[in-house]
């Protein structure tokens, strides 16, 4: 069974990851040493910026 291609690039996931402060872990264990609430918040989070980009294109 092969890995499903992620959505998002992996500069977006670093730049989220420090932003909301997890990227040491990224860096010492690789992505699968997050917590899934960091996951979690960090979805939320490319979402929310996704959003904020589609109502800047909208005007």
């Amino acid at each position: 069974m092969s890995r499903r291609k992620g959505v998002m690039s992996d500069r977006l996931k670093e730049e989220i990851a420090k932003e909301l402060g997890f990227y040491d872990t990224v860096q010492k264990e690789g992505w699968g040493g997050i917590k899934s609430r960091d996951a979690g918040n960090m979805v939320k989070r490319a979402v929310e910026m996704a959003q904020q980009q589609m109502e800047k294109d909208q005007q």
